[in-house]
């Protein structure tokens, strides 16, 4: 493996590629200390130390949620604090339309010119979901900054209820929604030109960003060593675990029949088509999250509302759609409801996508095309109905999978709670280095670049990386 690495480092074009994305990284890791123009420092650092703390309840939970999807820009209140989280809900958005309006199942059938067409689309969508975006996560940020400051503002100059807050608050949605739209763009380049998916390299960039702070907050803790030994060691068994699922597969065996061109003999060769165990891969589990975060930023809107009722209803629905709680509160009807949507969402999702590229795969017909066939399976239709039979079997282990893993957390805090468990019980907001989502996009956006190297160093007749 170090040799194919070396010899991945020594090849001017794949070296060029990972330069490049180090420098896309290295660019967006400086923007994320920009800060919104106007905002309040003393104030964010109360909130950041409060919602650390878990002093902001279940706005601070919805905060933290946004802090993964950005990277930890939210904190900084920076140009990027949104970060692709309004381009992942855009694409979440045409991707379920994608069935229900024939026009765009049109063009998710053309191919690649059916696919830029989407892209297109989906960018098109994004900046008015970014703007919606600011304008409640400002809210949200406003509603903590009273709690926590006592009536302190983090934008003093947010809101339309005054003539001369209406250009700075109009300058602050421009902004950030220009901040999201310029990730948006950093990760196209790296996608382009660099190793690797583009907007995940970017939210892994992110998330590995935060990984000392992470360390240096629990090491500030003093957590007990049987604590911080057991979760040394589930952060090891997930990781062993989340390997062995992306990297498993089914391979289906496959004949050609034999074919005569000019004087030759053609095909009748053997093969195989391997369907992957988690063929959605990291997509179901940023899906739900955002599926999560998006009541909540709506109901952000509404929190500072001067209508008690609605104000209250808006509290409600942030408490309720965020994971907020006290260790003390683990059996607390809402986190149960929490931590079942996540896991039912995070399912759903799996399955969802998974049909999504079988659909754009379609390999019963390209296998007919070609003249192959499932030994003891009628070509055509009859493929289409095991293939898939075969897919929803191997989905269900993989969605299971996923579930679990995005509700590590809160099945560990659950089981801190049970006599004989007191040692796992969370001693801060980071009881593991990364969640089980953060684990998983990390390992996830390894596992796919290193597989680019893979072909890269296999186009040119090197040995490749994975064994």
């Amino acid at each position: 493996m170090l040799q194919a690495l070396r010899n991945a480092i020594a090849l001017p074009e794949i070296r060029n590629k990972i330069i490049f994305t180090l420098f896309i990284l290295i660019i967006y890791r400086l923007i994320a200390h920009v800060p919104v123009p106007g905002v309040n420092p003393e104030v964010l650092q109360q909130i950041r130390t409060a919602v650390e703390q878990g002093q902001a309840g279940g706005l601070g939970s919805i905060v933290g949620l946004l802090s993964l999807l950005s990277g930890g820009a939210v904190f900084n209140f920076s140009v990027l604090a949104m970060g692709v989280y309004p381009y992942v809900t855009a694409s979440l958005i045409l991707q379920l339309l994608i069935p229900v309006i024939p026009r765009l199942e049109e063009l998710a059938k053309e191919g690649d010119q059916g696919r830029r067409k989407i892209n297109r689309l989906t960018y098109f969508l994004t900046a008015p979901m970014a703007a919606l975006n600011a304008i409640g996560q400002v809210n949200i940020f406003e509603s903590i900054g009273a709690q926590v400051t006592g009536g302190q503002r983090v934008l003093p100059q947010w809101g339309l209820d005054r003539p001369e807050f209406i250009l700075p608050t109009i300058v602050t949605i421009v902004t950030m929604t220009a901040g999201t739209m310029f990730a948006v763009w950093l990760g196209e380049l790296i996608t382009e030109q660099g190793i690797g998916q583009g907007l995940s390299i970017i939210i892994f960039g992110g998330i590995v960003a935060r990984i000392p702070s992470n360390i240096a907050q629990i090491a500030a803790t003093n957590t007990a060593f049987a604590t911080s030994l057991a979760f040394l060691a589930i952060t090891v068994i997930t990781v062993i675990g989340i390997v062995y699922i992306q990297e498993g597969e089914r391979r289906i065996p496959v004949q050609y029949g034999k074919r005569v061109r000019g004087r030759r003999m053609l095909g009748g060769a053997g093969t195989h088509v391997p369907l992957k165990v988690n063929t959605a891969g990291m997509i179901p589990l940023i899906f739900a999250q955002a599926m999560l975060v998006f009541p909540a930023i709506l109901a952000g809107f509404f929190v500072n509302s001067s209508d008690a009722g609605v104000q209250r209803f808006a509290q409600d629905v942030v408490s309720l759609f965020s994971a907020g709680q006290t260790s003390s509160d683990a059996l607390s009807w809402s986190l149960v409801f929490y931590t079942l949507m996540y896991f039912l969402l995070v399912i759903g999702f799996t399955y969802f996508y998974t049909d999504v590229m079988m659909q754009q795969q379609n390999l019963a017909e390209n296998l007919q095309k070609q003249g192959g066939f499932i030994p003891g399976i009628r070509p055509g239709k009859a493929t289409d109905i095991f293939i898939t039979r075969v897919m929803r079997r191997l989905t269900l282990v993989g969605a299971l999978f996923l579930g679990l893993l995005a509700i590590l957390p809160y099945l560990l805090n659950f089981l801190s709670h049970v006599p004989g468990f007191v040692f796992l019980r969370p001693v801060g907001n980071n009881n593991l280095l990364l969640s089980g989502a953060g684990l998983l996009i990390v390992v996830g956006v390894v596992l796919d670049t290193m597989r680019q190297l893979e072909a890269q160093l296999m186009m040119r007749n090197y040995e490749g990386i994975i064994k």
